[in-house]
């Protein structure tokens, strides 16, 4: 019987080769992106699922409050998590990490600069299950000057040697390799190259603070404990220990400690949810975004929905061909459950043809799905018993949801009505269902072109809003530190440069998300008891800072070249001026007090300027005076021959430094590198809005060819009684483009609250415009005009005498 099922389905498909492509190539498509995107959501939710017990970790977070904003920070106080251990059974181990800047690293002859540098503790690699490939992963990481280094690391300075047992120089200190990894896992928040002992850094007599932040603190709960609870008692630790440190560091009473300190808040964040659910500052890469997981989601249901759609469409218009068959199946006892067989059989073919030709189309486009969606996945990823099985199941659940509803369709045909030759008349009844499918089709064409519209207006708002400095035509010379003290001569041979209109040296730069952070507040507020504690960033930079990078002072003055008077002094951003509460006063001359009671008098106050990406509300900023030089060298240049200029400098640097290489950058370059999520996002829009709008130009055409046939003979008699071809094709063209209108006028409430809703993540986000609709509307209705107007045209250019013959 099977057998028998799929000989007829083969006959069938073969004899209707045009709609069986559409079915087998829309469904393709659809089996493609389906798959595609369901990698790159696997890749998503499994971040940090390698560890053993990932359940039970869980990482640190300190929160504090300024009014009604809030700032996540994931990186507490050294104190934090031998605190949180010692006070609580149910913590069973900590562990912490902290970020070294990136140094050069020497071994013999060999030199180069390494980005990827982290502190951990002796414990990381058990909690977090990393083997080592050689040490011992107990002791490896006890003493200090002791590192870890990737199997990586291993081949680029000792070649096919070993190893461990041998030393590397890192920013001129010697460490020892006492151990050996693979690498960390791909779906990890974080990564490194080389790991140092946190020992170099923490030295037991160092002051345990708790009320700072530098240390990336995850704990190892009990697999009965239970989060919440912990997390509700860590209040007792602030009161402890947060408490006096305030009372000390910024010189105020207990009471008012007491106050401080209910804006500090800890609470525990698991580890697999960092990657998706965390947008604290200074992560240690960027994290990705639950909601474009749900995004995608919904992108890969609807796209193989439309394919499942075009199945539908096509097999019940052509019901009226298939009439006579059935009638005479019924006739010589076929039963319907048979006939449902037979037709569900022919729909699970198609979908498992469908899913060849989807492998194929998978292969081929990997390279280019791997660079929009930044993600390294193989062929063999789809090749794994676990995706093949998937594949199966997908295939067998499309084929059969795609095939049900025709199947049961076919089937029902009366077998009175079919040898009447009353076949076509049933299927004209689904005529409603066939357009509700069409408008739902381009229903989600229209959306995704409007949404592709709104991501690519947001994204080009953010690169070119008002950023409070002028990113254009600044080169970074990078790494500067390395030349000591020869950093300032340098400077000062690029500023007789006539190319060369300013240059500073600073570690702070927008873009880098590198401030430092401490809390103040103003002293004369809290001398009248109304003191408004927040938390701030700094920078520390030269006086020819604010003119190199083109910002603005809106009251008092710039800092003074290097003097003893300015030592004191501090510029503050507009944020800082309205969170400290004196934005109705003149601040010039009021006096910061920050944590350890260090006191600077406000010289001026900057223009809001974006330290980060658009995407984040500016911060407070406090500014101050860089006592002796030291960072990276950021010059500000006019002409066109940048390669010209920066060979020169290379030779200027090269005479300076002992060998180390030289590197540069342009802030425009790195400013563009904050935006690589929502460009990803843009992408992937267009490209799946270029897909849906082709799965559903295939089923309207499709559709279109079927029922211009079936009214050929209509055609034919129009035409003998005088009709022109173009109101012909205008007659078989506007009930199609009718539901095309409908389905515009559906997606576009939609798809205005779904993208309202999506910019509200963004700090700074445009106002989504009505002409956006309207282009997306009419280019949702050309191109079904186009797909349409093809067969019209043909039909109302066809002899009606070749109609008619039969007549």
């Amino acid at each position: 019987m099977i057998k028998n099922f799929i000989k007829t389905a083969w006959r069938n498909l073969s004899r209707n080769k045009a709609f069986s492509f559409i079915n087998v190539f829309g469904l393709a498509v659809g089996l493609t992106c389906c798959m595609l995107i369901s990698a790159y959501l696997y890749s998503e939710l499994n971040y940090d699922t390698y560890p053993v017990n990932a359940k039970q970790i869980y990482r640190v977070v300190l929160r504090t409050i300024n009014g009604n904003a809030t700032t996540d920070f994931p990186n507490p106080d050294v104190a934090v998590g031998p605190g949180i251990k010692s006070a609580f059974p149910q913590v069973l181990d900590y562990t912490r990490l902290t970020t070294n800047p990136p140094a050069f690293v020497s071994y013999e002859t060999k030199k180069f600069k390494e980005n990827n540098i982290i502190g951990a503790e002796p414990n990381f690699f058990r909690m977090f299950s990393v083997p080592l490939l050689s040490g011992d992963s107990k002791t490896a990481l006890t003493a200090p000057n002791s590192i870890v280094i990737t199997k990586a690391i291993v081949k680029k300075y000792f070649g096919n040697s070993q190893g461990v047992g041998k030393a590397l120089l890192i920013g001129g200190v010697v460490f020892n390799v006492t151990g050996v990894i693979d690498k960390i896992p791909d779906d990890s928040h974080f990564h490194a190259d080389i790991f140092t002992s946190m020992s170099t850094y923490v030295k037991p007599s160092s002051r345990q603070s708790w009320s700072n932040i530098g240390f990336y603190t995850y704990l190892l709960l009990d697999k009965n404990a239970d989060p919440k609870q912990l997390e509700a008692r860590l209040p007792i630790l602030v009161e402890r220990n947060v408490v006096p440190e305030m009372q000390h560091d910024m010189g105020i009473s207990l009471t008012e400690a007491r106050k401080s300190a209910k804006t500090f808040v800890f609470f525990l964040q698991p580890l697999t949810s960092i990657h998706l659910h965390s947008a604290a500052r200074f992560e240690f890469e960027p994290n990705g975004d639950i909601h474009y997981v749900y995004i995608f989601g919904a992108l890969a249901i609807f796209i193989l929905l439309l394919a499942c759609i075009n199945f539908t469409n096509l097999s019940t218009a052509s019901a009226a061909k298939r009439s006579k068959e059935i009638g005479i199946r019924k006739v010589l006892g076929s039963a319907k459950n048979k006939l449902v067989s037979q037709f569900l059989t022919e729909s699970v073919m198609l979908t498992l043809l469908a899913t060849v030709f989807a492998f194929g189309m998978v292969f081929l486009l990997l390279p280019y799905f791997n660079d929009v969606s930044g993600k390294q996945f193989t062929f063999g990823f789809f090749l794994n018993y676990k995706a093949l099985l998937l594949a199966v199941g997908l295939t067998l659940f499309v084929g059969i949801v795609a095939g049900i509803y025709p199947a049961f369709f076919l089937s029902s045909f009366k077998i009175i009505s079919i040898l009447k030759g009353n076949g076509g008349s049933q299927q004209a009844n689904k005529s409603n269902l066939r357009s509700s499918l069409i408008v739902f089709q381009f229903a989600i064409s229209t959306a995704l072109i409007i949404a592709t519209f709104v991501v690519y207006q947001q994204l080009h708002y953010m690169q070119n809003k008002k950023l409070g400095y002028n990113k254009d035509q600044v080169l970074v010379i990078n790494d500067g530190y390395v030349l000591g003290n020869n950093i300032v001569p340098l400077k000062q041979q690029l500023l007789s440069d006539n190319r060369v209109v300013n240059a500073t040296i600073s570690d702070n730069i927008p873009t880098y998300n590198n401030a430092g952070g401490t809390v103040i507040y103003v002293k004369e507020l809290a001398d009248k008891g109304s003191r408004s504690e927040i938390a701030t960033g700094i920078y520390w930079v030269e006086n020819s800072y604010v003119p190199t990078l083109g910002m603005q002072i809106v009251k008092g003055r710039n800092f003074y070249p290097p003097s003893p008077a300015d030592s004191i002094s501090v510029i503050i951003n507009e944020a800082a001026v309205r969170d400290l509460g004196i934005g109705n006063e003149d601040p010039i001359g009021k006096t910061i007090i920050r944590s350890g009671q260090r006191h600077y008098t406000i010289v001026g106050v900057i223009k809001d300027f974006n330290t980060t990406s658009a995407k984040q509300k500016i911060a407070p900023l406090m500014i101050l005076p860089v006592g002796k030089p030291v960072g990276n060298l950021i010059v500000r240049v006019k002409t066109r021959d940048v390669g010209k200029l920066v060979s020169d400098i290379k030779t200027k640097w090269d005479a300076y430094s002992s060998g180390e290489p030289f590197s540069y950058s342009f802030l425009d370059d790195k400013f563009a590198s904050l935006y690589k999520a929502e460009e990803r996002t843009g992408k992937i829009f267009t490209s799946f809005a270029i897909i849906a709008v082709i799965i559903a130009s295939l089923g309207l055409l499709g559709l279109a060819a079927f029922m211009i046939r079936q009214r050929v003979k209509e055609i034919g008699i129009r035409k003998v009684l005088g009709a022109s071809s173009g109101s012909i094709t205008f007659m078989l063209s506007k009930e199609f483009l009718k539901l095309i209108v409908i389905a515009s006028f559906i997606a576009m409430p939609i798809t205005w609250y779904a993208m309202s809703k999506w910019l509200q993540d963004f700090a700074y986000r445009i106002d989504i415009q009505w002409w956006v609709f309207l282009l997306a509307g009419i280019i949702a209705l050309l191109v079904a005009a186009v797909t349409i107007s093809f067969q019209s045209i043909k039909a109302s250019l066809a002899n009606p005498v070749k109609s008619l013959r039969s007549e």
